[in-house]
């Protein structure tokens, strides 16, 4: 019988070494949609800062889940060849932050996300679609 680890280990992944943030940015997007992340928001910040050209934004439902949708990004964005250059707020399940260069991944709970609001400081017309990312139980 095989677990989830060995399937995991064995399953074909995209190498995003030489790719573009926007496929970055799309793929970790993927991945925290397939967690079950909810509320999924890719927006392009290049306009408005300098630390990043996207912000991958997702809620999880519990401290729990939000800790395991940030582990499990950093891992699976690793296995494609992406490493998290900073990670923040693991041991708080509030809010964490991963950073990979040109995208910086937010995990929050409901409430730090409507507290922080980051989609505010984007541009209105900043928000990439992910329509064709999403499952019809994500939307």
């Amino acid at each position: 019988m095989t677990n989830e680890s060995e399937i995991r280990e064995q399953s074909p992944v995209p190498c995003l070494t030489d790719a573009e943030p926007l496929a970055v940015a799309r793929e970790a997007a993927k991945i925290l949609l397939n967690k079950k992340a909810a509320q999924l928001k890719l927006l392009s910040v290049s306009d408005v800062t300098v630390i990043a050209d996207y912000y991958v934004i997702v809620t999880g439902r519990s401290s729990t889940q939000i800790k395991a949708l940030a582990d499990d990004l950093v891992y699976e964005m690793g296995r494609r060849g992406i490493d998290c250059a900073h990670l923040e707020g693991r041991d708080g399940g509030a809010w964490i932050l991963c950073d990979f260069g040109a995208v910086i991944v937010h995990v929050f709970d409901r409430e730090s996300r409507e507290y922080y609001r980051l989609e505010r400081l984007a541009s209105p017309d900043a928000e990439v679609d992910c329509s064709d990312l999403l499952t019809p139980d994500d939307q």
